[in-house]
């Protein structure tokens, strides 16, 4: 998510440069700096991950990964299972209902956790994070 979003972000800067810096080493060399911030940012989240994945903390290291797994289940449930299940049961048991799962806040709250692990590793590479859970 955050790969396709830094892709989004250096495709509109390159528009911007192409309009507005019209000296092709400079643009390039901007263009340069812009996809190199972009790798160590990468970079930064891989080795974010790293260190949470391997924190003795069960609320440290569990919480996101447990979150992440209800949700691609759920979403796995909405938009795989369910239907073929509702099928089924059309064809087989078509006296059965099938039950409603609310999954409206699915993308919501799995869009939220992407979005908070981004804020999370922007502090720490920043050097500004708070650890005060131990």
């Amino acid at each position: 998510m955050v790969l396709g979003i830094a892709e989004a972000v250096v495709g509109v800067v390159d528009n911007v440069l192409d309009k507005f810096v019209e000296d092709k080493d400079l643009r390039a060399k901007l263009n340069h700096e812009l996809k190199t911030q972009v790798q160590q940012a990468n970079m930064a989240q891989i080795e974010v991950n790293k260190v949470q994945a391997s924190h003795p903390s069960i609320f440290v290291a569990g919480a996101r990964p447990a979150i992440m797994w209800i949700c691609a289940f759920g979403l796995g449930w909405q938009f795989v299972f369910q239907p073929v299940c509702s099928w089924a049961m059309a064809i087989w048991s078509p006296e059965l209902a099938m039950p409603i799962i609310p999954t409206e806040g699915l993308m919501t709250l799995t869009l939220s956790l992407l979005g908070l692990g981004g804020m999370r590793s922007f502090e720490k590479s920043k050097g500004i994070q708070r650890n005060n859970l131990k």
